[in-house]
């Protein structure tokens, strides 16, 4: 009977360590994905990753969720999947303000909407990758990652002129250690946000208020502001925020003039 209960305390220890050392193989490989997340600004108070579990990857890599946190610097970014009709009231208001941005586009995009791809280069923005057909990257060869961002990077220059894609902005907001390094190899630098709400869902829109007082409650120093071009709230409640922001003593700043790492 001692024997037996002997047996059976060792067979569980094994199985107890072989599912450790599975959690650990898993978490350690390369290609574990992680879907970005942050803890938010709040009264203040500055964003986080540090408990989320890929921080240091993301420095690691050059990877950027925030600017100058000493400085009161906002940077705009847009994602641009496809066309809602809304991009043409933000680049008009960009241009009354003299605001910079970012828009990451698609190969959707940049096929479908060649003339807004011209505004954007003519009025002084810059012209972010977000890959061709916005696949989960950790799922997909290096082969194929190289891929997806060179036909966007071609077809930006065909269309603009403008070449040497910079920027990068993860689909899906899903990344590893191993897309990072072969995006940075490609001389990429990743762009992730540092405030942001669920303003993608253009079937649950909730008013320019709503959108106003989403981001105005995460403002803080050096903030990489995501907003989905799509949303009809972001494009009413745009010219708000960024005049309240000024009063609050911010200033706009182009990503090209981010800290070095």
């Amino acid at each position: 009977m001692k024997r037996r209960w002997i047996k059976s305390l060792l067979i569980g220890i094994s199985l107890l360590l072989t599912s450790a050392l599975s959690v650990d193989s898993i978490m350690a490989s390369p290609d574990h994905p992680y879907h970005f997340g942050f803890k938010k600004s709040k009264n203040g108070q500055l964003p986080s990753i540090n408990e989320e579990g890929f921080k240091g990857i993301v420095d690691r890599h050059g990877a950027v969720f925030l600017g100058d946190t000493t400085k009161k610097e906002l940077y705009l970014t847009f994602d641009n999947g496809y066309e809602n009709g809304f991009t043409p009231k933000i680049l008009d208001t960009l241009l009354a303000k003299k605001v910079p941005a970012i828009f990451f586009v698609t190969g959707h995009f940049v096929k479908e909407q060649p003339e807004l791809l011209k505004r954007m280069a003519q009025e002084g923005h810059l012209i972010g990758n977000h890959s061709w057909s916005h696949p989960d990257m950790t799922t997909v060869s290096n082969q194929k990652i190289k891929d997806e961002l060179t036909k966007v990077s071609d077809a930006v220059q065909q269309v603009t002129g403008q070449g040497n894609m910079r920027y990068l902005r993860p689909p899906r907001g899903i990344f590893s250690d191993r897309t990072l390094a072969v995006t940075k190899d490609l001389g990429y630098t990743n762009v992730f946000w540092s405030v942001a709400y669920k303003d993608w869902d253009t079937k649950v829109q909730r008013g320019a208020k709503y959108a106003y007082d989403s981001v105005m409650a995460q403002l803080h120093p050096g903030a990489v502001i995501l907003l989905h071009s799509v949303s009809k709230d972001n494009a009413e409640a745009l010219g708000m925020m960024i005049d309240e922001a000024r009063k609050q003593g911010y200033e706009f700043k182009s990503l090209d003039q981010l800290p070095k790492k």
